[in-house]
Formats: structure tokens, C-alpha cells, sequence
């Protein structure tokens, strides 16, 4: 019987493995932000990061830090591969505005009527 070797992990398998690492009140609370501000054609969603960190501190007994800490608000891949384009936004230090995720349906999906 040999001996089992442990290999380099590839790229690609660490983002996956990192993403499988969000825990499911991340994506609950971003799922239900994004049909709370859907827009009236259901083709735009602005989700702010400050109302996902209060939603994951308040309901979820989840730590802002340790939420920064492990990434786990970095989800558009994720949504990107639901088929969402996802776009962050966040000020610079001379701006004064939401950090906020803007999730719009792809141009493919889109209605032409």
C-alpha cells in the first residue's frame, strides 16, 4: 500500500474552496435584499453593504470583523454565476457615499419587449 501524497492546491480550486467557506446567512440576507430592492422592471438591485453587515450582526449573530476577516462578502462570483452581473462600489477617501453592490440582470437575460 503506498503513501498518499498531498499536492500544491491550483488557483482555481482554492477561490472555489473559499467560496464554499460563506456561510448560508450571507447569501439569505443578500438574496432577500436583492427582491427587497429589486427594481418595478426586475431588472436592477442596489444592496448596500452597510444594511447586509447590520442584517448579519443583528439576526445572524455574525461578527462584522470576522465577516471582513474571512471575505465573506465577497460573493459576486458567486451571483455572477447565477447569472447576475455584479458590480461593487465603494467610495474613495474623497467621496462621501454607500458601499453598495449593484446586481443587474445579464444582457442576454434581458426582455426585448
Amino acid at each position: 500500500m503506498g503513501i498518499e501524497k498531498i499536492k500544491p492546491i491550483r488557483p482555481e480550486e482554492a477561490n472555489a474552496e473559499k467560496l464554499q467557506d460563506i456561510p448560508d446567512a450571507v447569501f439569505e440576507v443578500f438574496n432577500k435584499q436583492i427582491i427587497r430592492n429589486l427594481s418595478s422592471g426586475g431588472r436592477r438591485a442596489v444592496v448596500y453593504q452597510d444594511v447586509v453587515l447590520e442584517l448579519l450582526e443583528e439576526g445572524h449573530d455574525l461578527d462584522r470583523d470576522v465577516v471582513f476577516d474571512n471575505g465573506w462578502l465577497d460573493v459576486e462570483p458567486l451571483y455572477r454565476e447565477a447569472g447576475w452581473k455584479v458590480e461593487y462600489d465603494k467610495p474613495a477617501y474623497n467621496e462621501n457615499y454607500r458601499a453598495h453592490f449593484v446586481f443587474s440582470k445579464q444582457p442576454r437575460d434581458i426582455d426585448p419587449y
